[in-house]
């Protein structure tokens, strides 16, 4: 059995390398992963394309490393600091930002109101832009208890999305990975974990999240945060390894790199980091714009994420 520290680095790398491996297929068929890579296991998924090199994660790990490092620096949840440095970020020009991230981090609001004031003229806010950076904090917060997670979550997601559906789904993700690091089955948790949500938001997550629902029945694009987080869960509920779920994941198209970011994220800390495949950690690198030219290696965040377990 893994223990929680290879739990939380198969989160935290789990998620990055899911990142990285869907990039390529982004806004693609279904399907396309395994068509090009039928054969489990046989190398040379890690391809790049679309314009990432092979290995590059994307806006979904860069954001999620800023905010592993500013929990870390900043020794607990310091919201204005997590905004600043997300700003920073965006200013420098990204290779991709989401739509909905960039207009909250460009518009020149104040950090406490600029989602706010976003959600209020767009009325569209609920997409999967804080879902992807998930696994550190979820990481970071895990020792604190189920509550104190969750509320980190929703404070964190409502930075960048003023939706509180975002904040909800953002929660169970946290919450789901905790569970997992405990070494208890996360998809088994998510009744209770739903008794934990808003009540306004209770019924959308036990829909998309109930054993019997698949990618198929999904009534938004999977960019959505609802659908986003139930393909995850679905791929860890219907398969059995960390290579497998990613796999599913990826070839569910639309938003790939994202659903595989999230499904990485949790099945690493479902198997742990012995499950991520040294192919996939090898060529993983994660530049950060508007951070002095830094370029972090699956060994950079192998040493960060030791340091959110304390």
């Amino acid at each position: 059995m893994p223990t929680r520290t290879e739990r939380a680095l198969g989160a935290v790398i789990g998620s990055a390398v899911g990142d990285a491996l869907g990039a390529p297929f982004e806004f693609g068929p279904e399907g396309a992963f395994s068509a090009r890579f039928p054969t489990p296991g046989a190398g040379g998924e890690m391809c790049g394309g679309g314009g990432w090199d092979p290995g590059e994660a994307t806006d979904d790990t860069q954001m999620a490393v800023l905010v592993a490092e500013s929990l870390l620096e900043r020794d607990g949840l310091d919201l204005p600091d997590v905004f600043h440095r997300f700003r920073r970020w965006a200013a420098a020009d990204p290779k991709d930002i989401g739509l909905q991230t960039e207009a909250v981090l460009t518009g020149g609001d104040p950090w406490d109101l600029a989602a706010a004031l976003h959600f209020q003229t767009s009325r569209r806010a609920a997409g999967n832009g804080a879902l992807m950076r998930a696994a550190p904090s979820a990481v970071y917060f895990a020792p604190l208890g189920r509550t104190a997670t969750m509320d980190a979550a929703r404070r964190l997601s409502a930075l960048t999305h003023g939706d509180r559906a975002a904040w909800e789904g953002t929660a169970v993700l946290h919450e789901l990975i905790r569970v997992a690091l405990t070494g208890a089955d996360p998809v088994a948790a998510v009744p209770d974990t739903l008794h934990a949500l808003h009540p306004d938001h209770h019924d959308r997550y036990a829909t998309v999240l109930a054993p019997d629902w698949h990618p198929d029945r999904a009534t938004e694009f999977n960019g959505a945060v609802w659908p986003c987080l139930a393909s995850a869960v679905w791929a860890v509920r219907t398969t059995t390894g960390y290579e497998d779920a990613v796999r599913a994941a990826v070839d569910l198209g639309g938003d790939t790199d994202t659903v595989a970011a999230v499904t990485g994220g949790l099945a690493g800390a479902v198997y742990g980091i012995d499950a991520v495949p040294a192919r996939w950690t090898e060529p993983l690198h994660v530049p950060l714009p508007g951070f002095a030219g830094r370029v972090l290696s699956a060994t950079d965040l192998a040493a960060l994420t030791r340091r959110l377990c304390g």
